[in-house]
């Protein structure tokens, strides 16, 4: 299996064929999916390409990335597992912070409380 691009941001008029017809010049496609709610059949507005090489991909995602289409810049990045979700840098940082934050105050209450012992 080649590696799957995700496409974020898509104008709802996009289906699977004008998916393939936006990323077939990169290279050979194995398969394009636009998600779709399960009981409107509406667009969700992302979708996923699976390309046969990994360099067609990486191309893909490099010229894609912010491209306007209908409006609407494209959001396209490698595709994470089900469950996995890409954090930003500075999501990150700021989650550390807190968390180091935190661990500062456990501390604080820990030595108030040995004092008290």
């Amino acid at each position: 299996m080649g590696k799957r691009i995700y496409v974020g941001n898509l104008p709802w008029s996009v289906t699977k064929v004008i998916l393939e017809s936006l990323f077939s010049g990169f290279g050979d496609i194995e398969d394009a999916l636009v998600i779709a709610n399960k009981f409107t059949r509406r667009s969700r507005g992302f979708g996923f390409v699976t390309f046969t090489d990994d360099s067609s991909a990486e191309k893909a995602i490099k010229e894609m990335h912010e491209k306007e289409v209908e409006g609407r810049k494209l959001v396209v990045r490698e595709a994470m597992p089900i469950g996995e979700k890409q954090v930003k840098e500075s999501e990150k940082q700021e989650t550390e912070k807190s968390l180091g934050e935190k661990e500062g105050e456990t501390r604080k209450i820990k030595k108030r409380h040995e004092k008290r012992a």
